[in-house]
């Protein structure tokens, strides 16, 4: 019988899902749940929602991956585990701030003021 993993194939996001459990703050668990979690149940969020449901500098993170549906009329900074190339190109232009979550977590290691997207 051989070992089978649980969780993504994907190394960086195992290795994601470690640190992130480290740092045994609430939110950074929240997140490591979430990215642990299939991918069918990931979520997958378009600007004109993130817009909807934001105000001017937000920090959001997005356990899962950014699509370009929609506009963005506001300031926020965006950290999430994937991002189509069309969603980035709008973010740019918005003047908002795109992050990978493993640069929030070194930026903000407390986990203050950052909202998590479902």
């Amino acid at each position: 019988m051989s070992h089978q993993s649980k969780g993504p194939s994907n190394y960086y996001h195992r290795k994601l899902i470690r640190e992130l459990w480290k740092t045994k703050r609430r939110i950074w668990k929240k997140v490591s749940k979430k990215i642990a979690s299939p991918r069918s149940n990931r979520i997958e969020a378009n600007l004109y929602r993130i817009n909807q449901k934001t105000k001017v500098d937000d920090v959001i993170v997005i356990p899962g991956k950014v699509l370009g549906n929609g506009e963005l009329n506001h300031k926020l900074t965006i950290a999430c585990l994937e991002c189509s190339n069309h969603a980035k190109m709008k973010i740019e232009q918005s003047g908002s701030k795109l992050l990978s979550i493993n640069e929030l977590l070194e930026q903000n290691p407390e986990g203050k003021n950052i909202k998590i997207f479902y």
